[in-house]
């Protein structure tokens, strides 16, 4: 057995790793390179096999970064199946459209202001790209073996990170791999622990926060105070949230402290139309989550959904304090850019950030101080206070990361570490030796091992 490492390697997006035996080739993941342009630029390189040669795809969960190229792959050539949970496919019909959208509305953006060399951009793909690619999707049920050609069999475990994650275990019959995704955290208030695995021969492992803890605070608690002195100064709260996961973590403590008191019963607007639609599913896909199924509906109902532009457009003559959740979660697209231009100069406003912000990104730039953000070629002086909450994060901390490891009861041959930028990586890979002992690597960009 063959790995290569196509993506997320010494770095947080592109997950893709190609898995070889004998004629069968698969991957598992299939994500989009976000953050600055140098890594963008990957995604419209030539693939490094062709697509039509690939036999297959496994997904362990549905953020862009982990299923954002599928349709372009599609569109290159690939036919084969496309493996996932049923909740991972419902939410990839959701994002992979709204990629599309993106792809293309960047493209009409670009040649809008005119391409110094007179050549028209293209989208990577379009909104129908992304719907053509769904009819390559077969759902899976969890802790149930399928195979791929003759020499693979794949199970997925449900692993708690978001809706229809899964750990993604590939066995060829002498050797085993297992690919944890992103690694979610214990004790959370919507989302199940991550399941411990007792053993496996190689481990791909992500390392986001290899090198930070998020803090002991209560992530509610800081929300509120946050929310409380903002509306206390007639602001308004701007929340750049990833619609899946995040969003819904964010309106189930927003619902929490208004019936505590804690902040203010003023309105909470979710405008993100992928995050409306993606929420609408928490409710569907109950055995997924810790949230009874009335108290699912009580949470979600206490927001207002603004789903068309011109109720979007509103949210910027807004009198008086308010919550608006918008995407993108990182501020490099969507919704958020047009409410950063409207309260992003005004010191009573604060833009709260709940996740992790990936280099070359404008929430990157903000959380690291910036004092002004281009945004659509303007640049707007910042005034509003930026606020980060790291332990609203989904992913594990090298704390819980290391407990998670804790539970093997034989040591992997090997473990690989991505979906971390190289420092966070190199963080990790010393704990895990000095705790453990165990051989760890941080691949290269499309270096490749063998397994055996």
């Amino acid at each position: 057995m063959k790995i290569t490492f196509l993506g997320a390697t010494q770095e947080v997006t592109g997950s893709k790793y190609l898995l070889e035996k004998d004629t069968t080739k698969f991957l598992v993941d299939c994500g989009l390179f976000q953050g600055d342009k140098e890594l963008r630029q990957r995604n419209w390189e030539s693939f490094s096999i062709e697509p039509h040669k690939v036999d297959a795809i496994v997904l362990t969960h549905a953020h862009i970064d982990h299923i954002g190229y599928i349709p372009l792959l599609v569109k290159n050539g690939f036919k084969g199946k496309i493996y996932c949970s049923k909740a991972t496919y419902e939410l990839c019909r959701i994002l992979l459209l709204d990629s599309g959208s993106i792809q293309e509305q960047d493209a009409k953006r670009y040649n809008k202001k005119g391409s110094p060399d007179g050549v028209p951009a293209m989208p990577l793909y379009t909104v129908a790209d992304a719907e053509y690619s769904l009819q390559f999707f077969q759902t899976v049920k969890y802790d149930e073996r399928f195979t791929i050609g003759g020499s693979f069999d794949i199970t997925l475990i449900r692993s708690g990170h978001i809706l229809g994650a899964a750990f993604v275990i590939v066995s060829d019959g002498k050797e085993t791999v297992t690919f944890s995704g992103d690694l979610g955290r214990s004790d959370q208030p919507i989302m199940e622990s991550p399941p411990h695995i007792k053993e496996t021969d190689y481990l791909v492992l992500e390392s986001t926060y290899g090198n930070r803890l998020h803090k002991d605070a209560d992530p509610m608690t800081v929300l509120g105070e946050i929310v409380s002195k903002t509306a206390a100064r007639g602001g308004v709260v701007i929340i750049p949230a990833f619609a899946v996961g995040r969003t819904q973590m964010i309106l189930y403590y927003l619902y929490q402290l208004k019936k505590m008191k804690v902040i203010p019963d003023i309105p909470i607007y979710l405008d993100s139309p992928m995050g409306i639609s993606v929420t609408d599913l928490f409710c569907r896909f109950s055995a997924e989550h810790k949230l009874p199924a009335s108290l699912c509906a009580d949470v979600f109902d206490d927001v207002t959904y603004t789903n068309s532009v011109q109720e979007s457009k509103k949210l910027n003559r807004l009198n008086g304090p308010a919550v608006i959740i918008s995407g993108s979660g990182m501020a490099d697209g969507g919704r958020v850019a047009s409410h950063f231009k409207q309260y992003i100069p005004h010191a009573q406003n604060t833009v709260v950030f709940v996740g992790y912000q990936a280099k070359g990104t404008p929430g990157r730039a903000l959380t690291e101080g910036a004092k002004d953000i281009k945004i659509l070629g303007k640049s707007y002086p910042v005034h509003a206070a930026i606020k980060k909450i790291d332990s609203l994060s989904a992913h594990a901390d090298y704390d819980e990361i290391l407990e998670w490891l804790s539970h093997f009861e034989k040591k992997p041959k090997k473990v690989f570490l991505t979906h971390g930028e190289l420092e966070s990586a190199q963080a990790l890979k010393e704990k895990i030796e000095e705790r453990f002992g165990w051989s760890v690597v941080i691949p290269e960009y499309l270096e490749s091992f063998d397994l055996d």
